[in-house]
């Protein structure tokens, strides 16, 4: 009986405590919620006592999370937003006559993912509305974690805690290269034809984790530059300041005449392409469908045949 105290705390509560955070203000965060500052403070010692332990620490200008309100906040951002989503939901079926189901993608999948889902509609599951979320792998596992999307599919290099995974396909590294570059003419690379070549890679996600490792090994030099977007590579390339390192998938939609995409073996570096969604029972059926569907689909659409090209002036192939 000693968890009863607990019962007493309400969603109204739970929903303070986060805008809260999230603001990082009482005076902000009660402008949001449309309430005093001196009803949220109440709310929040309310929720201290319910619990028995601090959950902020205040000062004059910021407010701090404790330990234990870390954690809280992690359960209480899962309850909210499943709260909200259940609503949205509700509203989606009653009001609609269908399902709503929220899908996280990295960037260079969303191809391949909303090809799958479009075919996943047109067989006879007209009756769900899909909403999209695209950002980077952590980004979407955290949300994934948190209860504001259903699913992910997204890159990893080693297994994420807490998370059900189906591997869909792998994603190996290519180079990216000028079409007059040697390595162009030469149809494939490995790491030690790189030598001493500038590199250019993305500076988050999956390649600091998949790159580096191999540069070390081969003791390639000097440092890569490291950019956010795939644009910027290119134009490097293009002007012909480093070689272009990143994973297949986001060249699929490359078609510069100046460019050419070359294989990059021995060893084959890849990251994995996974499914992800929380363990446990499924919001609703659709979702359910939707993952079995997707798990049998994408690794089908994963076997594309890397590009390769044959000579100066020839065109890349997928």
């Amino acid at each position: 009986m000693a968890a009863l105290p607990l019962r007493a705390l309400t969603l109204r509560q739970l929903q303070f405590f986060s805008v809260l955070v999230e603001e990082g203000q009482f005076g902000k965060a009660a402008r949001r919620l449309a309430i005093t500052q001196p009803a949220l403070s109440n709310a929040i010692k309310q929720m201290e006592k319910l619990l028995g332990a601090e959950l902020l620490t205040r000062s004059t200008h910021r407010l701090e999370l404790t330990p234990v309100g870390a954690e809280v906040l992690a359960r209480t951002d899962f309850l909210v937003n499943t709260f909200e989503v259940a609503l949205r939901d509700i509203e989606s079926t009653v009001q609609r006559g269908r399902a709503y189901v929220r899908i996280g993608v990295i960037p260079s999948a969303s191809a391949r993912v909303a090809a799958a889902a479009s075919e996943f509609l047109q067989d006879g599951h007209r009756e769900v509305e899909l909403s999209w979320r695209d950002a980077p792998s952590n980004t979407l596992l955290a949300e994934l974690r948190s209860g504001q999307i259903d699913m992910a599919v997204a890159a990893i290099t080693e297994p994420p805690g807490g998370l059900t995974c189906i591997d869909l396909f792998r994603d190996p590294l290519v180079l990216v290269v000028r079409r007059d570059h040697p390595l162009a003419a030469a149809g494939d690379a490995s790491w030690e034809a790189i030598g001493k070549e500038r590199l250019v890679l993305f500076e988050s996600g999956s390649m600091p984790a998949l790159g580096n490792p191999a540069r070390a090994q081969f003791a390639q030099g000097p440092q890569p530059y490291r950019v956010s977007y795939s644009e910027t590579l290119y134009a490097l390339v293009r002007g012909g300041q480093a070689l272009g390192l990143m994973p297949r998938l986001y060249t699929s939609s490359l078609r510069d005449p100046e460019l050419a995409v070359v294989p990059l073996l021995k060893p084959r570096v890849e990251r994995r392409v996974v499914l992800a969604y929380l363990p446990g029972p499924m919001r609703n059926v659709v979702a359910q469908e939707l993952i079995a569907f997707l798990r049998e689909r994408l690794p089908q659409a994963g076997e594309a045949t890397v590009r390769r090209v044959s000579g100066k002036g020839s065109r890349a192939r997928r």
